[in-house]
């Protein structure tokens, strides 16, 4: 296992197929935690449901370069990049928010995808997570309403110029 940094603690490292189920776990409950006061219960179950969505994730883990942040073998954090500079994931577990786990593993990213010689970085951002990304540079592009299994919830589309 390569890791790549430890911080209090915290190593943040490369994703694995063998750490998808906790990834999953993370996921519903920081949506079900973290984002209800973003979002109604109904917006939540169909934002939840993408867990169900087996191959996808099995996509996300083979296609993506995926880091977890892991605090004594426990996963409290993932962010993936797809095609180099799209933000797809960013989870942070509901115990662990406001420690600076998003942070360092956003900073991963961006050097990542610097290292690629990328010009940007995008994301699609829920409500709950507008804050944090604006911290980071990024500017909204558009509001957007996406329909998740017959659910409308509004997100953001946003973007990061980088300098290399």
């Amino acid at each position: 296992m390569n890791n790549i940094t430890s911080d209090n603690h915290i190593i943040i490292r490369k994703g694995i197929s063998d750490d998808l189920p906790e990834m999953l776990q993370l996921f519903t409950a920081t949506i079900d935690e973290v984002c209800k006061k973003d979002y109604d219960l109904q917006q939540l179950q169909a934002w939840k449901s993408g867990a169900e969505n087996e191959g996808r994730w099995i996509k996300v883990i083979r296609d993506q370069y995926v880091l977890t942040a892991v605090i004594e073998n426990k996963i409290v954090g993932f962010c993936t990049l797809d095609q180099g500079n799209y933000i797809d994931l960013l989870f942070v577990h509901k115990d662990y928010q406001h420690r600076g786990i998003a942070t360092m593993l956003y900073q991963k990213i961006e050097q990542e995808a610097l290292l690629h010689h990328e010009k940007e970085l995008t994301a699609d951002v829920s409500k709950t997570a507008k804050i944090f990304f604006e911290k980071k540079g990024f500017q909204v592009v558009q509001e957007q309403t996406v329909n998740v299994k017959g659910t409308s919830m509004v997100n953001y589309k946003m973007v990061k110029h980088l300098i290399s």
